[in-house]
């Protein structure tokens, strides 16, 4: 009986991981780019002349430009491959950046913002699309959780380089010279990155159109593995989103008294956290599916748990192992918002997994946008209560909980009859 590997499910190996490599460097530099302005918030401030509701609109404009090309992207990748995603999404990255850099005004530098949103939007899904062509299918979530992990490191990168890089080199040094990493992973994806490995040729793209269009998003949809994909999604990231992109470095420091050196080191902490849970949940994934709802949920618990006991700590500021424990708990955000991936994945077909991956991907971005308006509004609205604008994340987290309560069941049913159908089928497959 012949063990040749089908087209669906590739081999691996180390051409896969160098590609695959390529494309996760690529990521990396767009998180650097998204995350940069998280450690620039009180100098954007001063640099532009903004309160809080203003400085609020660059992170909310760049993740609604993220949010709202989610789909179109995965639509993209789904027909033109995912090298030339890739490349587009470069250049316009590293344009945003460049442009933030130079930009004399709040309205150029807000442009800068949104293109830089639209050239990251073209990065996540086709990474892991890339992976999904590259790598066995049993590979996928920890697959995706590594992805993740390389995004961490590109946040890594802005709390310890470019925080230092500001105080040393000034704004338009830093920003312009963070900018030359878009140039080498453009000349990376044109030199090294291939859609997939010879002989798993994906089946020819349908002809573009709006009924095509319309097909692909209804029957994504439909699945409610995409919807509670998009709803693990929604509830898990955007704790630490809004506290790493933007609120958290003005609030550890406004708020709770710590100097800039000592917030930063506590958003690295975030960071650092991120990374151990990003291994430990994909190996737990891998091998038990079904602790993909309670590594969700639990997450969102002990989020709510610490985040309401340092908001309602008495004093003027919670000490320094409550502020620590609120950013080791954090850490566990973004590696939970992987697992919604995973319920998207063996819930859509190839030729439907960028499309299922944009819609998951804007759950935690939309919820971003929502609580980083909500956070400065309210600031502005209560003269900078940072304890009444962050309880805004404890109404999102309940929207999010009982969506995937509702969806968590009927999920669970439909993969275990796909799963003992390609059972199934492959006992009824003969020998070649």
């Amino acid at each position: 009986m012949s063990h040749t590997a089908l087209p669906s499910d590739p081999p691996g190996g180390r051409r896969a991981a160098l590609v695959w490599g390529v494309g996760v460097c690529v990521y990396l530099v767009a998180v650097i780019f998204r995350t940069s302005l998280g450690v620039a918030g009180l100098d954007a401030a001063d640099r532009f002349g903004v309160n809080a509701s203003a400085l609020s609109t660059f992170s909310i404009l760049q993740l609604l430009v993220y949010a709202g090309m989610q789909i179109p992207v995965g639509l993209m990748v789904d027909r033109l491959g995912t090298k030339k995603v890739l490349t587009l999404g470069v250049v316009l990255f590293t344009l945003g950046q460049l442009g933030f850099a130079l930009s004399p005004s709040y309205g150029m530098a807000l442009a800068s913002r949104a293109l830089l949103g639209c050239g990251d939007a073209m990065t996540f899904i086709s990474v892991l699309r890339l992976g999904t062509r590259w790598f066995p299918a049993r590979r996928g979530p920890l697959i995706a959780q590594v992805a993740g992990l390389f995004g961490v490191v590109g946040n890594l990168v802005s709390t310890i380089v470019i925080a230092r890089t500001l105080d040393g080199l000034g704004w338009t040094a830093t920003f312009a010279g963070s900018a030359l990493a878009g140039a080498v992973v453009l000349v990376l994806v044109t030199l090294f990155l291939k859609d997939h490995p010879e002989g798993y040729e994906p089946e020819p793209a349908q002809h573009a159109g709006a009924a095509y269009v319309r097909h692909q998003i209804a029957l994504s949809w439909r699945e409610p593995g995409t919807r509670l994909g998009m709803w693990v999604h929604f509830t898990t990231q955007f704790p630490a989103m809004v506290f790493l992109l933007l609120w958290g470095l003005p609030f550890l420091v406004e708020d709770q008294g710590l100097s800039r050196g000592a917030a930063g080191d506590m958003l690295t902490l975030t960071v650092l956290a991120n990374m151990v849970f990003g291994m430990t949940y994909g190996q737990i994934i891998a091998r038990h599916h079904g602790a993909r709802v309670p590594l969700a949920l639990g997450t969102v618990a002990a989020t709510g748990v610490v985040w309401a006991a340092t908001l309602a700590y008495p004093g003027d500021h919670a000490p320094m192992w409550v502020l620590a424990t609120l950013c080791v708990v954090l850490g566990a955000c973004g590696p939970a918002s992987m697992i919604g991936f995973d319920f998207a994945r063996p819930a859509n077909p190839p030729e439907r997994q960028g499309t299922a991956s944009g819609i998951v991907n804007m759950g935690g971005f939309t919820a971003s946008i929502t609580t980083l308006l909500a956070v400065g509004v309210l600031l502005d609205a209560t003269g900078g209560a940072y304890r009444i604008a962050f309880s805004s994340v404890f109404a999102l987290q309940a929207l999010g909980v009982a969506q995937i309560l509702r969806l968590r069941a009927r999920t669970a049913r439909l993969e275990r009859e796909r799963l003992v159908a390609s059972r199934v089928e492959a006992v009824h497959v003969p020998a070649a």
